[in-house]
């Protein structure tokens, strides 16, 4: 299963590829990464992007927010799965991102665990049972 962080901090990129180190070794998922929404749109355009099945993206980047990205990804791409990085405490960005149809959101400081879940969860429902 292909995944894409979308995070301008370079700390966030490193985290889930250690956290996920045997289950990319064992390539049973693939993390891509993007440090802004623009490097993802254009990652988006590559044959690679294909297989993409879900985003993990900041909401809060330079230049185009997360929000932004998600209505493009959601417009030109509705079958790719988004979940949106908030920041801890920011409430008011849960009911933006639900009206931009994030399909979930994780909030600050992040829970491997939970997102580990969260993708087990989301590979069983695409039917890549075993993996994790």
């Amino acid at each position: 299963m292909r995944i894409l962080v979308v995070d301008d901090e370079e700390d966030m990129h490193f985290l889930f590829r250690q956290k996920f180190r045997k289950e990319i070794r064992t390539s049973q998922l693939e993390f891509d990464s993007a440090f802004s929404s623009e490097e993802a749109l254009v990652y988006l355009q590559s044959t690679v992007a294909t297989s993409l099945v879900l985003i993990l993206s900041d909401i809060s980047m330079p230049g185009m927010s997360g929000l932004e990205l998600l209505k493009n990804i959601k417009e030109k791409y509705p079958t790719i799965v988004v979940f949106m990085i908030q920041s801890f405490g920011r409430d008011r960005h849960q009911q933006l991102i639900s009206s931009a149809q994030a399909d979930d959101y994780i909030s600050k400081p992040i829970k491997l665990d939970l997102i580990k879940t969260k993708i087990l969860k989301l590979k069983e429902k695409l039917g890549e049972k075993n993996v994790c």
